[in-house]
């Protein structure tokens, strides 16, 4: 099965992928796990088994693109999906002529340290937890990749992901601690991969890693409060001082001549409860 791109890993941000690509007819092949009937042609596969990805030597494609999430927070099925995973999908594209550009799509969750200042694409990621751990143990594996990109995301809000309206809506429920937040919409998410992989097959040269997040790092209870008020809740808000956290530079990604559809929380990407 030929396929000009391959998705590996087709949940919210894949399918969204996938569906881009078919627009712009690019052929695509999405792999995961169980199958339920996509709209685009996905095929089950097991990224824990490497024979299991053999499909891969079939497509001749030139981008590659591994999106797998964690299926439970726990150190060794991070090892699962990102380490062990990523070096099979790895090990399966060696059996094609040309090895494909190779997206990895990663996350700051690597960043564990408190920071005055705004992190980019040359800082070090401190004290990040097992999570963060597993992740830069998965990007080291693209080093020996010709062409490679790590895209670190920060957290993705959009549709069907309702926590922080959840939160807004009691004040019960808001963290204890006031820290800086950052955030990408999906559809921003899957627009910048298409934006690189546009870029690949034009011939142009990436970088190797790109801060993917939007324009405006804000404090948790500046937008809880935002969205507290516009759905109108009644009590009383909680309000505290900003009290650490960290907050990242865009100014890579944009460097790229990628244009924001969300540039921050208040362009419309939190569609309110009707």
């Amino acid at each position: 099965m030929n396929a000009d791109v391959v998705i590996v890993g087709c949940g919210d941000l894949g399918a969204a992928l996938a569906r881009q690509c078919q627009s712009h007819q690019l052929s695509v092949l999405g792999l995961r796990r169980h199958p339920q009937g996509e709209d685009f042609p996905c095929i089950s596969a097991d990224i824990t088994q490497v024979e299991s990805l053999s499909v891969i030597a079939k497509t001749q494609a030139k981008v590659l693109v591994y999106c797998v999430a964690a299926t439970e927070q726990s150190d060794a099925n991070y090892q699962q999906q990102y380490v062990q995973g990523l070096s099979n999908t790895l090990q399966a594209c060696q059996a094609l002529a040309t090895m494909p550009l190779i997206i990895f799509v990663s996350s700051t969750r690597m960043y564990g340290q408190d920071s005055t200042q705004a992190l980019d694409e040359q800082s070090v990621p401190l004290n990040s937890d097992f999570g963060g751990q597993r992740l830069m143990q998965a990007e080291a594996l693209l080093e020996q990749i010709p062409h490679a990109v790590a895209l670190r995301l920060t957290g993705i809000y959009g549709p069907g992901r309702q926590r922080m309206l959840q939160w807004a809506s009691n004040p019960a429920l808001w963290p204890a601690d006031n820290k800086w937040t950052n955030r990408i919409h999906r559809d921003d998410a899957v627009g910048f991969i298409w934006h690189l992989i546009q870029a690949h097959m034009r011939g142009l040269a990436l970088q190797r890693l790109y801060i993917v997040t939007d324009s405006q790092p804000t404090p948790m209870y500046d937008v809880l409060h935002y969205f507290a008020q516009r759905l109108g809740v009644q009590q009383a808000l909680p309000n505290k001082p900003l009290s650490g956290g960290r907050f990242f530079s865009n100014q890579r990604m944009l460097s790229t001549g990628y244009q924001l559809r969300y540039p921050s929380y208040l362009s419309g990407g939190y569609p309110l409860p009707s």
